[in-house]
């Protein structure tokens, strides 16, 4: 274990965990820490959209989550998810010379292969956010995704053909993460961050089947995110909370 600082972060790195999420959010609910970022090489309890299990294999892909109190109300949590996506997209385009896209609502996809997943957690007070934990599992190394993946996943090396350092990686998603942080607390920066959702959306003009809360499918044209990032369709109805699926246009 080692720790310091990173981007106005205190960093800890572990060999392994249950969770990087579930060790934040248990640190969130004990007292005011915030600003903290725990690394693992391994989680044996890894999480990502609806409680599915995701395991790599140990140091073969940057597994880490961040504990942040902004001054946001509850209905703009997925405004961090959206910061740290961003900030990931931003290093990995700096470091290896892969731009991914973001996939609605938390993926980095190239080429529509799953990069890298984000899932944001929140401790909540009323209509604020008390704290909220976003992790993010980034591939880096070959064979990083779960064997049963292989196919919709994709490496960072195997794109950029070279090696990547973590910590290098991990450093420049902080730090663009933090620059995104600092704007979303105003209306402008906000403002700014969905304009910069929208122009690296893998998912805005193709046509989508969107799986609901309640299970039901939707079909249609992904047109737009609204100024709160919920996915906006071509009959105009809103999508706040749903997961993608790309379609093939024949």
């Amino acid at each position: 274990m080692d720790m310091n600082e990173v981007a106005g972060y205190q960093v800890e790195w572990v060999s392994e965990t249950g969770s990087t999420n579930a060790d934040l959010l248990a640190a969130a609910r004990r007292g005011p820490e915030t600003n903290r970022v725990l690394v693992a090489d391994y989680q044996s309890a890894g999480r990502g959209r609806r409680g599915r299990t995701w395991e790599a294999a140990p140091e073969s892909s940057l597994l880490f989550s961040v504990l942040t109190r902004p001054e946001v109300p509850v209905v703009a949590a997925h405004l961090v998810t959206t910061a740290l996506a961003l900030g990931a997209l931003e290093a990995c385009d700096s470091l290896a010379g892969v731009r991914p896209s973001l996939k609605w609502p938390n993926d980095l996809v190239v080429a529509d292969r799953k990069l890298a997943g984000v899932l944001a957690e929140s401790v909540v007070a009323g209509d604020w956010l008390e704290a909220v934990v976003v992790g993010m599992g980034l591939n880096v190394r070959t064979g990083a995704a779960p064997s049963e993946a292989a196919e919709s996943a994709v490496a960072l090396e195997d794109l950029c053909g070279s090696a990547v350092d973590r910590r290098e990686l991990l450093a420049a998603s902080l730090a663009g993460f933090a620059r995104w942080m600092d704007q979303i607390e105003a209306d402008a920066g906000q403002a700014e961050l969905i304009d910069a959702a929208r122009r690296e959306s893998a998912t805005l003009g193709r046509r989508v089947s969107v799986e609901l809360g309640d299970g039901s499918v939707q079909e249609g044209l992904a047109q737009n995110l609204d100024e709160r990032g919920a996915l906006v369709m071509e009959d105009g109805s809103r999508v706040v909370v749903g997961d993608v699926v790309h379609l093939r246009t024949t």
